[in-house]
């Protein structure tokens, strides 16, 4: 496994041809990209670049935002917190930042751990908007029992600035950002901080994720957590690990809904792909059977999306047309 020298622009490449992949079918996968909004898309193989195309104007350095392909990141430090002893998941909430930062009655609150948040299983309406605010993070049913998409995960940023006595943006840089030589910054939106970074810091993070966790030797997450956090996590939503977006389930359900969906989440990816999708589709895919990172970027391909889209589906379709 290739990894790219973490200052310097330097990235070994590989070629198609090499890889007995469909040349002619390239051009139809760019010409879909394009059509769909696309800025920026990179093909990873065993960690070197064999596909790194720029549209519309975007080029190498233009940063763009990630959305919520970026709770990735926060979960990557939660681990890195938890093996550092400052957090325990399996701890509630309110034993780093304190009662009340919800508006549900005490002994419903006091059921929320970390890894309630992590697992999008908190029990908190899902229905009141992106203000994470105790007043707008209202009780609906007790932790563990459902899951429901909610931004509500941004308090475990909380949870590890507290518990490191760190800003959560310097406990990331210095353990995570500057480790495997990313750059980008995270950035206030409302209550959310939202992560900005050229396209190739979003390779070198898939790149860390698909090495579970490992950086060209050096363990950065914590390889059983990392595994954790790429399988099931819970028993409602089998598509969903920590944060981290799962292919191959019999069933799935997806933001806004709590409608199971039967199937997978990508039927024309490969089973063992798992994602950090983002609004507007941001999109990492690690297919760990294939040695593959894939980062795209961009604008919305159709209308607005929280995480999946049909967009996934087809762009599937278009990359395998290369790939195999």
């Amino acid at each position: 496994m290739y990894f790219p020298p973490n200052n310097s622009n330097t990235w070994e490449t590989e070629t198609l041809q090499s890889l007995n992949w469909n040349e002619n079918n390239l051009q139809d996968l760019y010409d879909y990209l394009i059509l769909k909004n696309s800025k920026s898309f990179i093909v990873l193989h065993n960690g070197k670049i064999v596909i790194e195309e720029y549209f519309n104007g975007h080029t190498s350095n233009t940063p763009w935002y990630w959305a919520s392909a970026g709770k990735t990141l926060t979960t990557a430090i939660t681990g890195i917190a938890q093996q550092e002893g400052f957090i325990n998941i399996n701890n509630k909430v309110s034993d780093y930042i304190g009662e009340g930062w919800t508006n549900a009655p005490l002994a419903k609150e006091n059921l929320i751990t970390c890894r309630h948040l992590l697992t999008m299983t908190s029990g908190l309406d899902d229905n009141l908007g992106d203000d994470v605010s105790p007043a707008n993070l209202q009780y609906v049913a007790d932790a563990g029992t459902r899951w429901a998409y909610h931004n509500v995960y941004v308090k475990l940023q909380d949870v590890v600035a507290t518990a490191t006595g760190q800003t959560w943006s310097n406990y990331f840089n210095t353990k995570l950002r500057d480790k495997i030589g990313m750059n980008g910054a995270w950035y206030a939106s409302g209550d959310l901080s939202v992560y900005w970074s050229n396209t190739r810091s979003m390779a070198r993070f898939g790149l860390l994720s698909l090495n579970n966790g490992n950086w060209n030797g050096t363990q950065i997450v914590n390889s059983n957590y990392m595994l954790d956090a790429t399988n099931t996590s819970q028993n409602i939503n089998l598509a969903y690990g920590y944060l981290w977006w799962l292919n191959g389930k019999t069933s799935f359900h997806l933001p806004q809904s709590q409608y199971e969906f039967t199937g997978k989440l990508i039927p024309s990816a490969p089973n063992d792909m798992y994602a950090a999708l983002g609004k507007n589709d941001q999109k990492i895919y690690v297919v760990p059977s294939k040695k593959l990172v894939i980062v795209r970027m961009g604008e919305a391909a159709d209308g607005t999306n929280f995480a999946l889209s049909d967009f996934d589906e087809v762009l599937w379709q278009k990359i395998n047309a290369v790939i195999n």
